[in-house]
């Protein structure tokens, strides 16, 4: 039975958001024990044998239910933020999440007392959202740099694994900030967060913990990631250190007339300082479609760590503090108590007026799409870690499911993350399975996908300079026009292998905002784009992205 015969599971009380590129009810899943048995409708990690033999040389990849969610949410345990955990898990569940991570920041008040007052939190959270995996992570300050989510799944060591890492390795606690070039510090507080992903990895292996994950968050923020440190976190452990938030959160910032004539999607209002890495051009500070500069450029810097052969996943999240548009204001300190001596926020209070903010709720605006084999909290990180990720703005997709195939070969071949092997001179066809919005966004419009864009780069091995941020062979090699078309469809895109390894990957939008690429139309020919300050109503800009296949060429 091919792809597109497989039978109509999708349960008719179930919106069409929640439905994958075959139709499969992601909210069904969680009743339907015999797609993956009893294990999976139990919650626990059921890896299907076929994934747990070796691949063909065309690839076998399973059959995916994609579960949404978003892994940077912040609560009253962070000092800036004002929601309690109840509200962000019903808002979760409202816009159709499967799977959030709460992320508070590390401060003093937090490592001393909220991390364990908030996990009796997430207790509540998970009871009170039973069809929801709600996991607890924090928000590292990483030494020399800027932050990154950490997250396990729960279990006995879930709360002591973040408060250890907390206290050791944390860069604002330890005072490990300084990341400039040449400064006394700065060495020393970049391997220090190499040891402190190590450390991780390190209690993954012994069983301490069964998984942990990091992304980097809003990388390009304040350009104090440099590619170098990126690629160091990488390598320190593959399996841990697994990609970036391809997009921010606070994509409300810039809406018209909302926050102030200079704000700008993300938040991305920043210039470069005396920490920022001076490779990095000006432009770099902003966001392109609401993308992170880093991924938004076609043969820039997420480019060049896909070239070097390895993955390195994205990440769309609503790093939640502050809703646009909310009435709830932060309650009064009672007399005598701070963050600092409690490592609690007062509960929110509504005031009926609309208070400042820049970010949406938890799936309202971003949704990450990871292909599981299985239900459960380690299923979801097994689909993270091996790169079944794609991303969307606006709620642009219901489903997107994607396959590379060797023309000769009758499995059915690899997708996101994955990789096939071939030999030179084979046809490949990258078929790529769209099902197009069926009902209207939060923002009351029914999203409209215009075209699909095909990136492929060359594959050439470790860089020789790691503060590389370019690739010079990657670039949009194919577009296809979908204007109109609706339900779901099958675009198939032939390649041809040369001589060397390379990379595809996907992206396209509802083609009201585009021109030319940060790299020049031969490279890019319709890309995202800026938008004017205080003027970037994000509902009317609206992409996806996915993460790559990657093709090696024996012998190449």
């Amino acid at each position: 039975m091919t792809e597109q015969q497989l039978p109509a599971w999708a349960d008719p009380t179930v919106s069409p958001a929640g439905l994958d590129a075959q139709g499969v009810s992601r909210r069904q899943l969680l009743h339907r024990a015999g797609l993956f048995g009893a294990a999976f409708a139990a919650g626990s990690l059921a890896t299907p044998a076929a994934a747990a033999t070796p691949r063909r040389l065309g690839g076998s990849d399973p059959r995916l239910a994609y579960l949404v969610g978003d892994h940077h949410i912040h609560t009253v345990y962070s000092h800036d933020a004002k929601y309690t955990f109840s509200q962000l898990a019903s808002a979760g569940e409202k816009f159709g999440l499967d799977w959030m991570v709460f992320t508070e920041h590390s401060n003093f008040g937090h490592a001393q007392f909220g991390a364990p007052l908030e996990h009796a939190e997430i207790l509540k959270a998970r009871k009170e959202n039973p069809r929801q995996l709600i996991f607890q992570g924090l928000e590292w300050y990483i030494p020399g740099a800027e932050h990154c989510t950490v997250f396990s799944p729960p279990g006995k060591h879930e709360v002591d694994l973040l408060t250890k890492f907390e206290s050791a390795y944390d860069g604002k606690l330890l005072g490990y900030t300084e990341g400039s070039a040449g400064a006394a510090d700065t060495a020393r507080n970049e391997a220090h967060a190499v040891k402190a992903i190590k450390w991780l990895a390190e209690q993954r292996r012994t069983g301490y913990v069964d998984d942990v994950l990091v992304l980097a968050n809003h990388p390009m923020r304040l350009g104090i990631d440099s590619p170098h440190e990126m690629r160091n976190w990488r390598d320190a452990a593959p399996e841990i250190m697994i990609g970036m938030e391809g997009a921010p959160g606070a994509q409300g910032a810039a809406i018209p007339g909302w926050r102030g004539a200079t704000s700008i999607r993300g938040e991305y209002e920043n210039k470069p300082s005396a920490q920022s890495w001076a490779g990095y051009p000006a432009d770099g500070y902003l966001t392109y479609g609401g993308f992170d500069w880093a991924t938004a450029t076609v043969g820039g810097l997420w480019d060049s760590m896909l070239a070097e052969g390895s993955l390195f996943s994205i990440t769309t999240n609503s790093d939640a503090h502050r809703i646009v548009f909310d009435t709830w204001k932060n309650g009064d300190w009672p007399v005598g108590q701070n963050f600092d001596n409690t490592g609690k926020l007062p509960d929110p209070v509504n005031t009926d007026t609309p208070q400042p903010g820049s970010d949406f709720w938890p799936g309202q605006f971003s949704r990450t799409h990871v292909g599981v084999t299985g239900y459960g909290y380690r299923a979801v990180m097994a689909g993270m870690r091996a790169g079944r990720v794609w991303l969307d703005h606006g709620h642009l997709l219901d489903g997107l499911d994607v396959r590379l195939t060797r023309d000769c070969d009758a499995g059915r071949g690899v997708t996101l993350g994955g990789r096939l092997r071939v030999r030179r001179g084979e046809k490949l066809t990258l078929n790529i399975t769209v099902t197009s919005a069926s009902r209207l966004n939060p923002q009351g419009i029914l999203p409209e996908l215009a075209h699909v864009d095909v990136i492929r780069g060359a594959v050439r091995g470790p860089v020789a300079d790691r503060d590389t941020w370019k690739a010079p062979d990657t670039r949009v090699v194919k577009s296809k026009d979908v204007t109109g078309r609706t339900g779901t469809y099958t675009l198939r895109v032939p390649l041809t292998v040369g001589d060397e390894s390379f990379y595809v990957r996907l992206r396209g939008s509802d083609g009201n905002r585009h021109g030319a690429g940060y790299l020049g139309a031969s490279v890019d020919p319709h890309g995202p784009i800026t938008h004017e300050p205080g003027n970037g109503d994000p509902w009317a800009d609206t992409w996806f992205y996915s993460n790559p296949v990657f093709v090696d060429v024996l012998g190449g």
